[in-house]
């Protein structure tokens, strides 16, 4: 049977989101390999400033970029949000599983969902509003407060996904505004500058290997964030966004078998409970999106 390009742009959104999700469990492992040898604001400063490399291309594009004082100034705070967001998540990553990280890091289109709501005016109807409670019941699945020690790590990941929430909805409230790639460039230029004056202010000297491995975090990072566009561009959100959820797999497995972190059911229950709930604000907004579109083209 030949396959037809209609029916092989969602394989290829499957397969892009598959690739996605490998090189965001890379940049984790080699962030959980590198342990707290280095502080967590200097790397993820190094991070940022390695990974410049890969803006090259855009530099004409962004030479040639006129700003409003507005739109920097919107830039400004999602590199500012962002860049704490980024510190959180690397000191995280040295006091708790690498599963835990994981699971944990999929509040954070939930916390979008009430922003929307609350800074951008989008009407939450009831089904997701319940379905924002079932992920925050995932969230307490996983921490288990008054039965186990609420560590500073679980504590930095709320706080992750909090800000990432947060540096999402202000790059939807540019994207009318400028090119995505522009948006991407210049996420990265400030979140460098950002976290210059942290990495500054608990400095140690790194060694060849730390930058080596925090390089490849870098070109891991940058490739994964490339095969989510081309997973976006090939297939719907519906289709890609339960791939993602094979992330948490991977987490498990990777932390394991690599670092001896043992599997712990109540995180995998919880990371499911979340993923559920986020596949479904996901679905609802497919289907109110494509109802919109029925009413636009009716006669």
């Amino acid at each position: 049977m030949v396959t037809t390009q209609a029916e092989a742009r969602p394989l290829w959104g499957i397969f892009w989101m598959l690739v996605t999700g490998l090189c965001f469990v890379a940049v984790t492992a080699l962030v959980k390999y590198l342990g707290d040898d280095m502080p967590s604001a200097q790397a993820a400063f190094l991070r940022y400033l390695l990974g410049l490399v890969f803006l090259l291309p855009m530099l004409p594009g962004l030479r040639a970029l006129a700003l409003t004082p507005a739109s920097l100034a919107l830039f400004s705070l999602r590199g500012l949000v962002h860049g704490l967001g980024v510190i959180l998540w690397f000191y995280a990553m040295t006091r708790i599983p690498l599963a835990e990280v994981t699971a944990m890091n999929y509040l954070s289109p939930i916390y979008v969902t009430l922003g929307a709501a609350l800074f951008l005016g989008e009407r939450l109807a009831l089904r997701r509003v319940l379905a924002v409670l079932v992920a925050f019941l995932g969230m307490l699945i996983i921490l288990r407060p008054g039965l186990r020690e609420i560590s500073s790590g679980h504590v930095a990941m709320i706080g992750t996904a909090i800000l990432f929430a947060a540096s999402y909805l202000l790059a939807k409230r540019m994207s009318g505004e400028v090119n995505a790639s522009v948006v991407v460039g210049m996420l990265s230029i400030i979140v460098t500058l950002v976290l210059a004056p942290f990495a500054y202010a608990v400095w140690v000297p790194p060694t060849w290997e730390q930058i080596f491995w925090l390089f490849w975090v870098a070109a891991f990072a940058t490739a994964g964030h490339y095969a989510m566009t081309l997973a976006f561009a090939a297939a719907p959100v519906t289709v890609t966004q339960p791939v993602t959820f094979l992330q948490l797999v991977w987490a498990v497995l990777l932390g394991a078998l690599v670092f001896a972190e043992p599997a712990d059911g109540f995180v995998i229950l919880g990371g499911a409970v979340i993923m559920g709930s986020v596949a479904f604000i996901t679905w609802r907004e497919a289907v109110l999106r494509k109802r919109a579109r029925r009413i636009l083209v009716a006669p």
